[in-house]
């Protein structure tokens, strides 16, 4: 007689409408076993465009010497001088962490790279990390296009979401601070939720957030305007930091950081 499979091996039942609710959940509690299991405390998470590319990877037509009458490539090479800054700036994070976690300086794994996964920016910050011998985080989505994931993030914390929400939770939980590099519709939408957390205090620990590009941001964004219309206070200004190099960034980070591993010091 054929047996009735159990209701959790059932896939038809796992993969239907009613099943949702275990489907988000699966997305919160398989993280969360992996990074206990890693032993990861809290993250840097970068955001970014997942359109901007490694200045070696242009091709002819896209460099601006070689074809100075195309607008696009000289904005394109312009914007690629961003994934540079973002490997050297996950470097300085991740070298930084594993000197902290050698000498036992905190709990556990601290300050550690985290990416939505994919390409561009995100692939920059895991290239980062990987290039200095740590280990770094990929919150991959599945989406039809653009987004895949890197090869530079850990293989043991690489993860693929479904649900745009449960992976932006896994973003902002562990999250010590935020640096967001320029981007599009994603990036954007990434930065106002956490700003607007923030702003609300339904994140309430002191995090810095640094937009990292402010000729970028200041031309997409005019902050001083909301303030000028009454749309945000004056003080939400200080929400945030404008940075234009990795040393720059690396420094504000770790004098907003560094005092948190005195909490964990005996």
């Amino acid at each position: 007689m054929r047996s009735t499979p159990k209701a959790y091996k059932n896939n038809e039942f796992l993969g239907s409408p009613q099943a949702r609710t275990i489907r988000m959940l699966s997305e919160y509690i398989e993280p969360e076993s992996r990074f206990e299991k890693f032993n990861i405390q809290d993250t840097v998470v970068f955001f970014g465009s997942a359109r901007i590319r490694q200045p070696e990877s242009l091709n002819s037509e896209e460099r601006p010497e070689t074809n100075p009458k195309l607008h696009m490539a000289a904005e394109g090479a312009s914007m690629s001088r961003y994934y540079q800054d973002a490997v050297e700036l996950a470097h300085m994070i991740t070298a930084w962490s594993k000197d902290i976690y050698t000498r036992n300086l905190c709990k556990g794994r601290r300050f550690i790279v985290c990416s939505g996964g994919g390409p561009g920016i995100m692939e920059a910050a895991n290239r980062g990390a990987s290039e200095a011998g740590g280990y770094s985080i990929g919150l991959n989505i599945s989406l039809p296009h653009e987004q895949g994931p890197n090869p530079y993030v850990s293989r043991e914390l690489m993860f693929e979401f479904h649900y745009f929400f449960v992976r932006k939770f896994w973003f902002a939980y562990l999250a010590k601070a935020l640096i967001i590099f320029p981007g599009g519709f994603g990036t954007l939408d990434e930065m106002m939720e956490i700003l607007t957390l923030v702003q609300t205090k339904k994140i309430s620990k002191n995090m810095p957030i640094i937009l990292f590009g402010s000729s970028f941001w200041k031309k997409i964004i005019n902050f001083q305007a909301l303030v000028d219309f009454g749309m945000i206070s004056p003080e939400d200004l200080a929400l945030f930091t404008f940075c234009d190099t990795p040393q720059e960034a690396f420094d504000c980070l770790k004098d907003r950081l560094e005092p948190l591993c005195e909490v964990d010091t005996p």
